[in-house]
Parts: C-alpha cells; structure tokens; sequence
C-alpha cells in the first residue's frame, strides 16, 4: 500500500509538471479547445488513471505540436476523485466550471453509476469519451454522450469462459464483487457457460471487506474448480487473486482487463500473479504489428522518453484522445458536444492503424479482445 501511495504522490507531481511542459494548462485560452479527465490519482487503483492520462498527454502534446484542430490548440486538466464516488461527483461538476468539450476516461463503477444515476449528463452539455470498466450496466441504455472505446466486460467474459474451455477447463468457480459490473458479470458468464456443452459454473459474491473477502474466497475455492474467475474493481480483483492463492488455489484464474498486472503484484505478489490470465481490450502496448501501436509509441517516447515499458491502460489514453480528436477534425462548423457526437455517429468504422471502431449502431465502437498472462516478473505475455 506504501508504495501505491508514493507511486500516487509522484504520478502527481509528474502530471503537474507535464502540464506546464505541454502547454496543457487547466486555464485555458479562451481559443483552446478544452478536454478534462475527472480519476482517481491517488488511493486504489493508482496507477490507471496516471497512465490513461500519460496517454492522453503524449497524444495531445502531438497534436498541439502540429497545430491543433482546425488551428485551435487542445488545453488539457485533470482533477482527483480519489477512488470515491462522492468526490467523483463533486469534481465532475468542478470540472464542468472550465466548460470542457469533453472528459477522457473516468475510472470506476460506482463513480460511473453515479454519473448515470445523478444525470449528470443531462445537468451539463458535455461529452465522456470511453469509461472504465466496460460494465453492461453502463452501456445498456447507458447515454447519448457517453461513448465507449475498449470493447465491454461481456465480450470479455465470453473470451474468458472459450480460452478456459479450450484450457480444458469444464467446472468453473466465479468470485464476484457486489457491484453492478460484478452481478452483470456473473449473468454473463452464466449465460455463456449455459450455451457451451460439458461446462458448470458456481459463483459466490463478495466485498472489499476483508474479512468477507476471506469468507467468500474460501467459500469459491471449495467449488473444486479447475479455473476461477474473479470480477470486480480492481483492488477486488487484485485481492481476489491475494486470497485465493493465499488458500492453496494453483488452478487458472481469470480476470478482467481493467486489473493491471503492477497491481496484482503489489497485492498479491509476484509469485501468486505468475500464470494469472488477463483479458485484453487493445493491442499489446509494447508490440511493433499495428501502426498504431507503434505511432503510440512514438508519441509517448516524445513525450515521457523515460518510460521503457508501456501499459495498456497508456494505450487507452492514447486511443481515446486520439478517436476524439478525429471526430472533431471532421466536424464541419462549430466543434460543440452534439457536432462532435454527430462525427462519432457518422464516421462509420474507422480504421486507427489497424485498431477499429465503429459507433455507426451505437454508443460502443470497439470490439477488440485478446487473452495475456502474467509471466514470472509480473509481466504480460501476449
């Protein structure tokens, strides 16, 4: 925990200094085109929103570099919500004095149940380009203004059950957080499992609390399933993998994309992470295939040359900024939230160097998933 708190402290000092760097000042010009990011910089699950927004920065310094959009330099801030939906809440609507066009990324399912639940999105004109996680409960109805780039936990899952059946996995046991991501996911899985031949499922529910986190692990684990998979937060899940493996489990476990392997290390260990299966919602970020992953790169060099090893959750900063700042370049007139959505609309499905999306149907564009697994150094292997 110490060291997830000094890695927050110096992910903040670091933010505030690029901004100045960038030119990515929260007091924007009154020409700039104004983005935001409401996340949890320090508490669980640092270091996410600290690296969507390297992502976005490294992206956004490109684009400012080149002249911006239509001429128009992009002005980019971030506010801390502190893994807490009440604040989550209030920073929103500090956010929303600066009249940003959009916000890039809120992290967590009850900050984003709350954002849906309080209407926040109707009290203001704004749009929330992509949202972590990618919970059914967040896209079904979900909101005119809030689209989704990583592809949903229910795509996820269903990877997850085919990869463990191909694994030879026929009984699985699911531990699962009570909270909508957690529940919807359990449905999902389910009713997956439901329409495969051979397979069973079990699922107990449980809490952050540890001493019913204890119980619920120790209730799973008697399933004597071959796999397990954990849904929830990440610090759930990441827990999750503690307590299980705690309790002598060997078998697979499986989680969500949303749990970054420097968190399952620093939770569970490096050793309990080892052989941990991870479902991917992009390329890996380290990768030289795709265009875009290498244009990535690239970009977060230029502007972080100090990082060697790029994380997903980078990537999705990266990504999402980038799919924004598309719509806007097509945007005939006024760049406003409902032009910008419209774009979004309109495109159809676009080809990003070999990453696609497609909001042509709906508010949710990509469809990518892919399975890693956490090597002996915490690392994954794709």
């Amino acid at each position: 925990m110490k060291a997830i708190r000094d890695f927050a402290k110096a992910g903040g000092a670091v933010l505030l200094g690029l901004s100045a760097l960038f030119g990515l000042s929260a007091s924007a010009q009154a020409q700039d085109i104004v983005i935001g990011q409401v996340g949890p910089f320090t508490g669980l699950p640092v270091p996410d929103a600290i690296q969507i927004n390297q992502g976005a920065k490294a992206y956004f310094a490109q684009v400012n570099k080149a002249g911006g959009v239509n001429g128009r330099k992009i002005s980019f801030f971030e506010l801390d919500d502190t893994y807490k939906a009440d604040v989550f809440v209030a920073k929103f609507e500090e956010a929303m004095q600066r009249k940003p066009l959009a916000l890039i990324s809120p992290v967590g399912s009850a900050s984003a149940k709350r954002m849906l639940d309080d209407k926040l999105l109707d009290k203001y004109n704004v749009l929330v380009m992509n949202q972590v996680p990618g919970a059914d409960a967040f896209r079904e109805p979900g909101h005119p203004h809030l689209f989704h780039v990583r592809t949903g936990d229910k795509e996820e899952l269903i990877e997850i059950v085919k990869h463990a059946k191909t694994l030879g996995v026929l009984k699985l046991g699911v531990l699962y957080q009570n909270i909508p991501m957690g529940a919807s996911g359990m449905k999902t899985v389910a009713d997956e499992v439901a329409h495969l031949k051979d397979m069973q499922v079990q699922g107990v529910q449980g809490s952050m609390d540890p001493a019913q986190m204890e119980k619920a692990a120790a209730e799973v684990a008697k399933i004597g399933a071959q796999g397990y998979i954990v849904i929830g937060a990440p610090p759930f899940s990441a827990g999750g993998v503690a307590a299980l493996r705690k309790l002598g489990v060997s078998q697979f476990i499986f989680l969500l994309t949303d749990t970054s392997p420097g968190l399952v290390k620093k939770m569970a260990g490096v050793e309990a992470g080892r052989g941990v299966v991870i479902a991917q919602v992009y390329p890996n970020p380290n990768g030289r295939v795709r265009l875009i992953v290498r244009e990535f790169q690239a970009a977060m060099k230029a502007a972080f040359p100090d990082i060697e090893t790029y994380a997903p959750f980078q990537f999705e900063g990266y990504v999402s900024s980038r799919i924004l700042v598309e719509a806007m370049r097509r945007v005939k007139g006024e760049i406003s939230p409902e032009s910008v959505a419209k774009a979004l609309r309109a495109m159809g499905e676009l080809d990003v160097g070999g990453y696609r999306v497609d909001f042509s149907k709906g508010n949710v564009g990509g469809q990518y998933v892919d399975i890693a697994v956490m090597d002996q150094d915490g690392k994954l292997r794709y």
